[in-house]
C-alpha cells in the first residue's frame, strides 16, 4: 500500500498536460503586485534619517575639535599655566604626551573631589602643597629653556607632575577617610 510519493508524481506529471489560459502569467504578477507593492528605497532615506546624520556628524567633529585643541591656558588652583614657557611637549611628541596624561590626570582628580565646609582646612592645605609643586615646575620649565633641555631637568619636570598627581591622590583619600569618619560619628 505504501508508495513513494515521488514516484506518483513523476507518473502523474507525465501523464497530465496542463496549459495555462492565455496571459495567465501576466494577470498573477498583476494581483501580486497590488497585494505586495515594491517599496520604494527612497521612503529608508528621509529626512529626518539626513538629518541625523548631519546632526551626529556635526556632534563628532565639534568633540573632536574640543579634544585636539591646544588649550591656551590649563587652570590650577590659584595658578595658571604660562603658555609663553617651553613645555615638555616642545622637546619631543612622546614627552608632550606624558605631560598631557599628568595634567590631564591631576585635574580630573581635582574635578572630583568635593569640598564641604568640614573639609575645607585640609583641601587648602593640600592645594598650598600643589601650588608649591606648580611653582618649581614652572622654575624648572625657566631653567629648560635657558638651559636647553638635558635628562635631568627633564627627569625632574615628570617628577614634578608625578608628585602632583600622588598629591592628589592622597588628598582623596584623606577626604574619603574624613568623610568616613564624620559619616560614623553620625551614626553614633
Amino acid at each position: 500500500m505504501a508508495q513513494d510519493l515521488r514516484n506518483l508524481f513523476e507518473e502523474d506529471s507525465k501523464d497530465t498536460k496542463v496549459k495555462m489560459y492565455e496571459g495567465h502569467e501576466a494577470r498573477f504578477l498583476q494581483k501580486l503586485e497590488i497585494e505586495l507593492p515594491k517599496q520604494s528605497k527612497l521612503s529608508h532615506f528621509s529626512f529626518l534619517n539626513i538629518a541625523a546624520s548631519v546632526v551626529v556628524l556635526l556632534g563628532l567633529s565639534y568633540g573632536a575639535y574640543q579634544f585636539f585643541e591646544t588649550p591656551t591656558n590649563i587652570v590650577v588652583p590659584d595658578a595658571v599655566v604660562d603658555t609663553n614657557l617651553k613645555t615638555l611637549g616642545d622637546v619631543s611628541p612622546d614627552l608632550k604626551k606624558v605631560e598631557d596624561y599628568y595634567l590631564a590626570s591631576i585635574n580630573l582628580e581635582l574635578s572630583k573631589v568635593q569640598l564641604t565646609p568640614e573639609n575645607k582646612e585640609l583641601f587648602d592645605g593640600y592645594i598650598g602643597r600643589l601650588k608649591e609643586l606648580k611653582d618649581e615646575y614652572d622654575a624648572l620649565t625657566k631653567e629648560l629653556i635657558s638651559n636647553g633641555p638635558n635628562g635631568e631637568t627633564l627627569d625632574a619636570l615628570i617628577d614634578n607632575l608625578k608628585f602632583r598627581l600622588n598629591l592628589v591622590m592622597r588628598l582623596k583619600d584623606k577626604l574619603q577617610e574624613f568623610n568616613d569618619d564624620t559619616f560614623s560619628q553620625e551614626i553614633t
